[in-house]
């Protein structure tokens, strides 16, 4: 009995540590190529800070200069060496970096820009051979870009937003075509990112899951003007449940969709500590509106004045990859529709079990501790990011929950 009860505890554990790790960080390393007739390929490569204090161990303060990096720049061109290939029928290209050295700052941290040229590029032949696994090992939600600056080929002139190119853990080498490059290429690419930006969003999930799990559920009305906590009961026919997600869902893709635009267009910017602060808080605030009702009856109100700041949240992710110019508009389709893609996806899997035990007698109490859950899980993210500090609990839970599983025999 003792081990049966530490299962959900660990499971508990599990997700509190995870989230803190992956909560709204996408890591993305970038290859910028400029392709020429007459002359050698030029390129960028353009890295997070972030990562080189992470994987290579670095302790590069946020306060850096490009003299800071400078000290650290053998050993970051070093370690590209190691990990970025180039090859075509001529053979392989030697990487000969240049002197261009820059800093640019995003919302997500500061990105170095390193300048390099492939040797024996000129006049190419149709189809390279790239390997581009630079943090892919080290980090499993890494994924990496090349795209094309410039090519004269294919119409393209200073250029940053066609995503020619795109690596994750599993596929470290692909073929770029220099003449077989679309728009096209460019739409599919920013829809997979869009879903993938919602999928390892946690926070965007966990504010999903405050907003439908009362979707299944009406509050039971009482002789008072005051609601019960676990004052609940199921809904009757399904078409009730799916107009609720229907009508909280709308709302909020309306609002980010808004603010991704704006924000996209640079028409309207915020700080990012500002947007993911409040992104942690309307979790919990979603989750309190689930235990006493804040605005009654009106559960869009929150989907739609929170999904505002999700938009921003949303937005640091295309202006963090540098994708502006001519396809900036087709970057945000393709991300927009990527999101609501990946959106659904989650809330199928997830409304449907929410409907088959609405009826159950523990539902109002499962309803209630899952929001409790949520708001404490919001309070320390809130913390964290309102006030940029690390408070260090994940990382003992973590170990407890390792030092927990081995006990149970899981390890």
């Amino acid at each position: 009995m003792q081990k049966k009860l530490l299962f959900p505890l660990l499971f508990i554990f599990i997700v509190i540590a995870s989230v803190k790790l992956q909560a709204h960080n996408p890591d993305r390393s970038i290859i910028y190529l400029k392709i020429y007739e007459t002359s050698n390929i030029e390129g960028e490569f353009h890295i997070n800070v972030n990562e080189l204090n992470d994987i290579l161990g670095f302790s590069i303060s946020q306060s850096f200069t490009v003299a800071d990096i400078k000290l650290h720049r053998q050993d970051i061109q070093n370690y590209l060496l190691s990990t970025t290939k180039f090859k075509s029928l001529k053979g392989h290209h030697n990487i000969i970096f240049v002197d261009e050295l820059y800093t640019i700052p995003t919302s997500f941290g500061d990105f170095i820009s390193l300048g390099f040229y492939l040797d024996n590029s000129v006049n190419i032949a149709d189809n390279i051979e790239i390997t581009f696994k630079s943090f892919l090992e080290e980090d499993p939600n890494h994924i990496n870009y090349v795209t094309i600056q410039h090519n004269w080929k294919s119409g393209i002139i200073n250029n940053e937003a066609m995503i020619a190119l795109v690596y994750d853990n599993e596929n470290y080498t692909k073929v770029l075509s220099v003449t077989d490059t679309s728009v096209w290429k460019g739409l599919v690419a920013m829809v997979k990112e869009g879903i993938w930006h919602i999928w390892i969003g946690i926070d965007h999930i966990l504010f999903l899951l405050a907003l439908i799990l009362p979707s299944v559920v009406r509050r039971r009305k009482t002789n008072t003007s005051k609601y019960s906590i676990y004052g609940w009961e199921p809904v009757m026919t399904f078409k009730t449940a799916f107009i609720y997600i229907i009508k909280v869902v709308t709302f909020f893709t309306i609002a980010h969709t808004i603010t991704l635009t704006l924000a996209s267009l640079e028409i309207v910017m915020l700080p990012s500590r500002v947007v993911e602060s409040i992104i942690a808080f309307s979790i919990g605030l979603a989750a309190y509106h689930n235990i006493k009702p804040i605005f009654k009856m009106k559960d869009w109100i929150i989907a739609f004045i929170f999904g505002l700041f999700h938009g921003f949240g949303f937005a640091s992710v295309l202006s963090d990859l540098g994708l502006t110019g001519e396809f900036l508009t087709l970057s945000l389709l393709g991300f927009n529709i990527g999101v609501e893609v990946g959106q659904v996806a989650i809330i199928a899997g997830i409304f449907p079990v929410l409907y088959l035990i609405r009826k159950y007698n523990f539902y109002p109490k499962f309803l209630v501790y899952t929001s409790v859950l949520l708001i404490i899980i919001s309070l320390y993210w809130f913390i964290e990011r309102a006030f940029d500090i690390n408070l260090l609990f994940d990382d003992y839970l973590i170990m407890y929950a390792y030092e927990t599983a081995k006990w149970l025999g899981l390890k």
